[in-house]
């Protein structure tokens, strides 16, 4: 009897958008609806605690646009990437051009997101704020469905996180088996293979050779006559799909120890820009709002990505002969290296502030604003785009291409997995600081960022990552 194998890209994606658009129906309910919320509070000490019933209904909004983001996003990805045939040198150039592209188009709707949509929502209304995105998901929904027809499409070859973990237990059940010194004993199956992937089968590596035991048939296996025991039993082309995510996974960490560095930088931007003169051309009628100095990231994310793509790859290209101009762990590597120079420019910056504020007299006063233009952050913000521009391509990049066709849309989870854990690190990594650096000269102090010592947690943020570059270049 044959297993039932589940659903990949190819039908996750509407499952995923239509789960994320009742999200967002729900959200914009409950910022619509006065049952479904709060009522405004007349002054701060007077305001009244959500019910159990509004409670339930945000979280269950935020509960579906979680569980549609996951699903969607390691999707939609290689489903687009998968239209593309990389087979095939004229277009070579073209797939690889897909994923400059894709983080393009990321970068534009966060920066509508960060300026439209923040504008309405503070001017106009949360029930439209929300409404917005929820009218244009419903749209990109109705626009995917209809052009299913046209798409190159994959047959669906189940769980891949199910057979790397068959293989796992299939490992430790075989564990005293000795492997046999010609490959060509190991179990094939075309027909299971076929199953599992479209695109022909993984051939045998001499990487990681103990896992090669889970592909000896035993005689308890021979017993089998219908369907193989897959938790004892698996194909070397099952087997190599473990080996390849293995090999991924050193460059990954480091992508996850940059992004635990990287994770509280916007919320230090903002409390630095909060005490600094942010009047546009010395204007008294207009103030740069501090959470919107993120835009510079944005922008130069998207300057960056069109100048990577027409420029630096076809001048690259001439001395590399590499159609994506550079190597996936050279670009990494690259953004590695920016990295480390926007935490040493945030560092200077820091001390440039204080010291301005020391000179005025303002250390002592947290909500004073330092007569020092925010535009000084400006290089940091700058920065830290390039590093996206460079590091979260390449490693979204890398991860794609160093992964089997059955085993990307896995390999493109690890990525968003990566942001995820490193978001966590970065959390702790806060939490230590804080707790740790004293309490009458606290690095990251609760009120007064001009009595803390924020440079030297960039320059911990730059030992960190000089000793991830020396780890990731071990690794590469």
């Amino acid at each position: 009897m044959r297993p039932t194998y589940a659903c990949n890209s190819n039908t996750a994606q509407p499952q995923s958008m239509l789960a994320s658009e009742n999200g967002m129906v729900s959200l914009t309910l409950s910022a619509i609806l006065p049952q479904l919320r709060p009522p405004p509070c007349p002054t701060q000490e007077s305001c009244q605690e959500a019910s159990s019933l509004q409670l339930w209904v945000l979280y269950l909004s935020l509960f579906l646009l979680s569980a549609g983001a996951g699903g969607l996003r390691p999707n939609v990805i290689t489903f687009a990437a998968d239209q593309f045939d990389m087979t095939k040198s004229k277009v070579e150039s073209r797939s690889w051009n897909f994923f400059n592209w894709y983080f393009f188009t990321m970068g534009l709707s966060t920066l509508i997101s960060v300026t439209v949509l923040v504008y309405v929502q503070d001017n106009v209304g949360w029930g439209l704020g929300f409404g917005i995105p929820t009218i244009v998901m419903a749209f990109s929904t109705l626009v995917y469905i209809l052009g299913t027809p046209l798409y190159k499409k994959v047959k669906p070859g189940g769980s891949p996180l199910v057979r790397l973990v068959q293989v796992v237990v299939a490992a430790w059940k075989k564990r005293k088996e000795v492997e046999p010194e010609d490959p060509g004993m190991l179990y094939q199956s075309k027909e299971l293979d076929a199953l599992i992937s479209s695109n022909g089968r993984l051939l045998h590596t001499d990487q990681f050779k103990w896992l090669d035991r889970v592909a000896i048939l035993t005689e308890d296996d021979a017993k089998e006559t219908n369907f193989p025991n897959l938790w004892r039993l698996a194909t070397v082309h099952r087997v190599e799909e473990l080996k390849s995510i293995i090999q991924v996974l050193p460059i990954w960490v480091s992508g996850i120890l940059l992004i635990a560095s990287h994770a509280n930088q916007g919320t230090f931007g903002i409390l630095q820009a909060h005490s600094m003169d942010r009047r546009l051309f010395h204007s008294h009628s207009f103030q740069i709002p501090p959470a919107s100095m993120s835009i510079f990231s944005i922008l130069t994310i998207l300057v960056g990505l069109v100048l990577y793509d027409r420029l630096f790859v076809p001048f690259a290209r001439r001395f590399t002969r590499n159609p994506a101009g550079i190597t996936c762990l050279q670009r990494m590597g690259i953004g590695f290296m920016f990295y480390i120079v926007a935490t040493i420019v945030s560092a200077l910056i820091e001390m440039k502030r204080k010291a301005v504020a020391a000179e005025h007299n303002l250390l002592d006063q947290p909500n004073a604003v330092i007569p020092i233009s925010v535009f000084w952050l400006l290089p940091q913000h700058c920065i830290y785009g390039i590093v996206d521009v460079f590091m979260s391509v390449g490693h979204m990049e890398f991860l794609y291409d160093q992964s089997p066709k059955s085993m990307r849309s896995f390999a493109a989870a690890l990525y968003w997995i990566a942001i995820v854990v490193g978001q966590y690190m970065g959390t702790l990594m806060v939490s230590l600081v804080h707790k740790y650096t004293g309490k009458e000269r606290n690095w990251l102090p609760d009120r007064n960022l001009n009595r803390g010592r924020l440079e030297n947690y960039f320059w911990l943020a730059t030992g960190v990552q000089v000793i991830n570059l020396m780890y990731y270049v071990v690794c590469a």
